[in-house]
């Protein structure tokens, strides 16, 4: 019951994001009719649309994704033209002719004739909305989502899902009721119901218009985070409380915001192979209620691992310092697998673009990730746990409790050490058999940073965190600018080249011929790079000190500097041979739309 209630209020609250604010207008499109004619059924179709494609994403995985994406496109089209028909009469009635002759009354609410709207029209309006406003919901209906995910369909996941509609819909309800009486002030006072109903056509093709542009979910997204984080995270907290299940309340710092900042190493003392610890008991283990998908396996309960040791990591995958522990967790995945040992990736995205399940289920392929992943798009097992970085590793033993953890690259010894001890304090005997481990880097990306001549920092090109940026001018957000590379950059800077468009997470090319130049000292050199919307790959030359990089190229480079950018990943440019000493990177890309995220170095 509480779950419901909760659930409820959190889809009231929906009202307060400004990322609604494109479908107000198709919902004061019938604030002049009846309620129960239109307002009514119109509420219904969202309410019941809304609470269908949640169902089909608790349900069916991340195909769902892809086929509201095609509902969404046909949304837009669909409400298009019912904002054409509001602000041209006449398109309405040669619009609506032949579709009554069919049986449809889609475009009814048009009041050709001054006939008002029926209720099967306001129903099939309410459906074409209810598609557009599924994406705008916030962190509760993610909870509630996951742990229908979780759960599977019952009737229970149904009530929750449409728990959360109902609210949505309530709130919308009285802007429709209020809306409703602000018209008839408008017609009465200045009898300008013409004007109004043309009124309400362009703020419904604006609406469209900023949909189809993503802004909905993009800025509007972003300004929603700030109106309703305070009330919607404290709904969020009494959730996740209520679906850990043992009772653990959520601490204040377990609900610590994501700090966007992963650790290149840690500090604690080296421990030489089996030599007992002193390991004392951290808490207990949170769970992983709130993945949004598994890979590799089934969901996994606390209550399903009670008995095994646990190591839960923390990583995402454009995160060089996670790419370059995963050699030694994989190996300890596969070596003491049958001494107790579940190894249990949990990805926690830092880009957008890694919340693509799809993305993350091919990076788990191609670096040999065989064992369970936890899809935490919504951070609820990070927050859980009171995490802060990338990568992070705990240590659960076999009585559920936390008993160690560590942040950041190194120590391998010691928490290869610490999974021994506790699978020995859980009764296997002969771990003591098996040597310890020496971690292969199967891929280049894997290898360990070189720390001795490691100096630049992570560096990104979004303005929200970018740092050192040196091109003339400064960054110009959100809209494309001519850029000129700086001439003499110092150390650690860099600057753009062409015609870019830096927004808060990445920078993207609008034309062709555009370049990132970047002054370095460290032996490797990374690029988080993504192709453009339409996903086309771009063809990209690489230079080092004005020249091609010939033995010093990376991985993903041919030696005289020509590469391909096919994915959302991380790329690496440069691994110098010789000396390592200050030089001078240069990236041109040969074909416009590419994503540029961030620079790291190892």
């Amino acid at each position: 019951m509480l779950l419901t209630i909760l659930a409820y209020l959190g889809g009231a609250l929906t009202i307060l994001s400004p990322c609604i604010l494109p479908v107000l207008p198709f919902v004061f499109a019938r604030a002049q009719q009846p309620f129960l004619r239109s307002g009514l059924p119109l509420l219904a179709g969202m309410g019941i649309t809304f609470a269908g494609v949640a169902t089909l994403a608790a349900v069916g995985g991340g195909w769902v994704a892809q086929a509201n994406q095609y509902g969404r496109w046909l949304a837009i089209a669909l409400l298009a033209v019912f904002g054409l028909t509001l602000l041209l009469p006449n398109l309405a009635e040669r619009l609506t002719r032949p579709l009554v002759d069919a049986g449809s009354r889609l475009s009814d609410f048009a009041q050709v004739d001054g006939r008002p709207a029926g209720p099967a029209s306001s129903f099939l309006l309410g459906i074409a909305t209810g598609l557009l406003w599924a994406p705008c919901a916030g962190p509760i209906l993610g909870l509630v989502l996951t742990s229908a995910a979780l759960q599977g369909p019952s009737l229970g996941t149904t009530l929750l899902l449409v728990s959360y509609a109902a609210g949505a819909a309530t709130s919308l309800a009285v802007a429709l009721l209020i809306g409703g009486r602000v018209f008839a002030a408008m017609k009465h006072s200045l009898d300008a119901g013409e004007w109004i109903r043309r009124g309400i056509g362009v703020a419904m093709l604006a609406g469209v218009a900023a949909i189809a542009l993503g802004l909905d979910t993009g800025v509007l997204t972003r300004l929603s985070t700030v109106a309703t984080s305070g009330l919607e995270q404290r709904l969020v907290d009494k959730l996740s409380r209520h679906e850990s299940g043992d009772g653990t309340p959520v601490t204040s710092s377990q609900r610590a915001a994501i700090s966007g900042k992963s650790v290149e190493g840690g500090s604690m003392m080296m421990a030489t192979a089996d030599r007992q610890m002193a390991l004392p008991v951290e808490g207990a283990f949170p769970g992983l209620n709130g993945a949004v998908k598994w890979l590799n396996s089934p969901p996994l309960t606390a209550e399903e691992l009670r008995g095994k040791v646990i190591l839960v990591d923390f990583w995402t995958y454009s995160c060089i310092n996670c790419l370059r522990t995963l050699p030694y967790v994989k190996a300890w995945a596969e070596k003491y697998r049958d001494q107790g040992l579940v190894v249990i990736g949990v990805h926690a995205p830092e880009f957008a673009f890694e919340r693509n399940i799809d993305n993350v289920r091919k990076a788990a392929h191609d670096l040999g990730v065989a064992y369970p992943i936890a899809i935490d798009n919504n951070y609820a097992i990070w927050r859980a746990f009171g995490n802060n970085y990338w990568p992070a590793h705990y240590f659960i033993d076999a009585e559920g409790r936390v008993r160690f953890h560590h942040f950041g690259e190194g120590e391998y010894e010691k928490s290869e050490a610490v999974i021994r001890q506790l699978l020995a304090e859980a009764g296997h005997a002969d771990v003591a058999k098996v040597g310890m481990t020496i971690g292969n880097a199967a891929l280049a990306v894997e290898l360990a940073a070189d720390n001795d001549t490691l100096a630049p920092p992570e560096t990104y090109l979004g303005y929200a965190r970018a740092e050192n940026f040196a091109s003339p001018g400064g960054v110009k957000a959100d809209q494309p600018k001519d850029y000129a590379a700086p001439a003499s950059p110092a150390l650690n800077q860099w600057g753009l080249a062409g015609n870019w468009k830096v927004g808060e997470e990445q920078a993207t090319l609008e034309q062709a011929n555009g370049r990132i130049t970047y002054r370095f000292h460290a032996r490797d050199l990374h690029l988080v790079l993504g192709p453009g919307a339409d996903g086309k790959p771009v063809r990209f030359r690489v230079t080092v000190d004005g020249k091609a990089p010939d033995a010093s190229h990376g991985a993903d480079v041919a030696a005289d500097g020509s590469g391909t950018v096919t994915a959302q990943r991380l790329y690496q440019l440069v691994r110098q041979t010789g000396d390592i000493r200050d030089r001078t990177f240069a990236i041109e890309f040969l074909d416009p739309g590419v994503q540029a995220f961030a620079f790291t170095f190892g």
